[in-house]
């Protein structure tokens, strides 16, 4: 298990090049996180960090995904925001699937609405608020 810590909004470049350090050939990363606990922030300075426009990345709440470019390495990237996904069914029917055998990067938040989706290389990052208002980041697999 992978472990970040983010102190400030100041520290996310940091913790983003360390979370793209720690990667490895992982495509599909489901964010896990309460309501407000700064996942689309995050997903936001690791877009950043693999070369997407700093305006681009910004929650798909209405689109329920998002693909980016990076500009630096011309790779796509899916951001998905699960949270208004009623059923299993809604995401089949996108091509959600699809999207996780493409072996674009995927990162995903809300992904406990389509849990028994999700490939079993995934890799879970649970996004945690400390006392002190720092964050925390675990990596780890999902089997």
């Amino acid at each position: 298990m992978k472990t970040i810590t983010i102190s400030t909004l100041e520290d996310l470049p940091r913790a983003a090049r360390e979370f793209v350090e720690a990667m490895d050939d992982s495509t599909v990363f489901a964010f896990y996180g309460d309501m407000g606990a700064g996942k689309t922030t995050f997903i936001n300075a690791l877009c950043r960090e693999l070369g997407v426009s700093e305006d681009v990345a910004t929650s798909p709440s209405f689109s329920i995904v998002n693909e980016y470019r990076s500009d630096t390495t011309a790779e796509l990237i899916y951001h998905f925001d699960l949270y208004r996904l009623e059923n299993l069914d809604e995401a089949l029917d996108m091509g959600i699937e699809d999207y996780f055998d493409s072996g674009v990067l995927c990162l995903l938040e809300w992904p406990e609405r389509i849990e028994e989706l999700l490939p079993d290389d995934a890799i879970r990052v649970k996004l945690f608020v400390n006392n002190d208002d720092t964050r925390t980041l675990q990596l780890s697999s999902l089997s």
